[in-house]
């Protein structure tokens, strides 16, 4: 298989697209797409997100250091793709999406009540990488819609297709094609 250099693009592709829930202590609930996301660490298990400084929810996220990682569903795409054109200044996200903010059972920040999976997030670290500021956070709790559970209680992708973003467009994920080790079972 032969590769080719694609002129001006450094980027990663795919990663997931979720929606980063901000608010409580104080500031208003909001909702800002985010696609430069990705579990860290297993114990205790971390993410990160990366936001620019100039969007409306940074202001939350530094001041609370709470936030919640909403993972949509392909349905969702629209809302997704909306919540990162407009801005939560001007716009009430929820109730413009036709979304519910629900509480975490650990952090201030609103959960989306539709997405099928949201962690809530104490932020534990920032780091400037230039046009966007990466925050480490530690995982306190994850939710997962039951209707997404097996019967073992192992939550089932195949149920619901989530979201990848690639070079400004999204995808849905497909479907199951083996588990951790499955190459070398016999």
């Amino acid at each position: 298989m032969s590769k080719v250099i694609l002129p001006g693009s450094t980027k990663m592709a795919p990663v997931p697209a979720v929606l980063i829930g901000t608010g409580g202590n104080g500031f208003k609930n909001n909702l800002i797409t985010v696609a430069w996301t990705g579990v860290l660490n297993s114990e205790p298990p971390m993410l990160s997100i990366s936001v620019r400084p100039g969007r409306y929810s940074y202001e939350a996220l530094e001041k609370t250091g709470e936030f919640t990682v909403n993972i949509p569903s392909v349905e969702q795409a629209e809302l997704l793709d909306w919540c990162g054109v407009v801005s939560g200044k001007e716009h009430d996200k929820f109730a413009e999406g036709g979304v519910t903010a629900v509480a975490g059972s650990k952090v201030a920040a609103p959960i989306v009540e539709e997405c099928p999976v949201a962690l809530e997030c104490k932020v534990t670290q920032k780091i400037s990488l230039g046009t966007h500021d990466m925050f480490l956070a530690e995982i306190l709790a994850v939710q997962v819609s039951e209707e997404f559970l097996t019967a073992e209680g192992k939550f089932d992708l195949s149920k619901k297709n989530l979201l990848a973003y690639v070079c400004g467009q999204y995808y849905a994920l497909g479907g199951l094609i083996g588990s951790f080790g499955f190459s070398v079972k016999k």
